[in-house]
C-alpha cells in the first residue's frame, strides 16, 4: 500500500499534519493491541470517541496518551466521550469542551475541540460522537459546523464516530459545509464497522476538512506497516480513519 506522507513542517510555513479518529470503546477492550495501532500510525493528532468519562476517567485517558508517545489535548468526561490527544508538535492554543442539548432518555453528546498549531499553520480540531437518532443527529451536526466555525480559523478538521453511512441526511450536511477526506483522496480501506467482523461493510467513521486544507489521504490503516489485522480487531469495536493533510500557513 502506498504510504501516506509523513509529518513534517515546509520551508513556507506550512505543515504536513496526520490526523487518527478512533472509536475505543471506554478502552474495554486490548488496550496494547490499540496503542501499537495508535504509535504505528504516527499521528499528530487523535480525534477519540468513546473515551474513559467515569471513574479516575483522566488517568486512563493520559495513561493512554502516555503509551502512544502522545499528551491529553482536552475531552473526555467533559466532552461527553470526545476527547483529543495530540503530539509534543503541537503548540496548542486553547482548547474547549462543548456539551450538546440533551434529549431526556438518550446518551449525553458533546464536542471537544481546540485551536494549535504546527510551525506557521493554524488548525482548528473537533471530535464528536453523533446520537443513535436520525433527527438528533442532524441537529448535532448543525451545532458542529456552528462550533467549527466559531473557533475563528481559516482551516480545520473535524472527525468522529457518525452513526451514519454516506448518502445520510447529516452525513450530506456535514458535506455542504465540509469535504469529506475519504472521498477527496481515498487510501487504505473504507469501511470501519463492525471491526470484529471479517469483513466490515459500514463507513460510520469520517474526517473532513474545510476548504484550503489539501487531503493527501485518508481511510482506515489496513496494511499500515506495523499495524497488525489482529490488533486492528482487537484494539476496539470500530476501525482508526488516518488522514494526512497539507494545511497552509496562515497569515499573519
Amino acid at each position: 500500500m502506498e504510504q501516506l506522507p509523513n509529518s513534517q513542517t515546509e520551508p513556507d510555513g506550512s505543515a504536513v499534519v496526520r490526523v487518527l479518529s478512533y472509536n475505543i470503546r471506554s478502552l474495554r477492550d486490548d488496550t496494547d493491541a490499540l496503542v501499537r495501532v495508535i504509535k504505528a500510525c504516527a499521528p499528530d493528532l487523535v480525534l477519540l470517541q468513546e473515551a474513559p468519562r467515569f471513574f479516575r476517567w483522566r488517568k486512563k485517558i493520559t495513561r493512554l496518551a502516555a503509551a502512544s508517545d502522545l499528551v491529553l489535548l482536552s475531552g473526555g468526561a467533559t466532552a461527553a466521550g470526545p476527547a483529543l490527544l495530540c503530539s509534543l508538535r503541537a503548540t496548542v492554543e486553547r482548547t474547549e469542551d462543548v456539551l450538546l442539548p440533551l434529549t431526556p432518555g438518550q446518551h449525553r453528546r458533546g464536542l471537544a475541540t481546540a485551536v494549535v498549531r504546527f510551525g506557521g499553520a493554524r488548525l482548528g480540531v473537533l471530535s464528536t460522537h453523533l446520537s443513535l437518532r436520525a433527527e438528533e443527529r442532524h441537529q448535532q451536526a448543525g451545532l458542529l459546523l456552528d462550533h467549527l466555525a466559531g473557533l475563528g480559523v481559516p482551516h480545520a478538521v473535524a472527525g468522529g464516530d457518525l452513526n451514519e453511512r454516506p448518502g445520510g441526511r447529516t452525513f450530506r450536511r456535514l458535506g455542504d459545509g465540509l469535504r469529506d477526506c475519504w472521498t477527496a483522496a481515498p487510501w487504505g480501506g473504507e469501511y470501519t464497522f463492525p471491526a470484529t467482523a471479517t469483513a466490515p461493510d459500514r463507513r460510520i467513521d469520517a474526517v473532513f476538512v474545510t476548504e484550503g486544507v489539501e487531503v493527501l489521504g485518508c481511510g482506515v490503516p489496513s496494511g499500515l506497516p506495523g499495524v497488525a489485522e489482529d490488533d486492528l480487531r482487537a484494539a476496539t469495536d470500530h476501525l482508526p480513519v488516518l488522514t494526512a493533510l497539507r494545511v497552509p500557513a496562515t497569515p499573519a
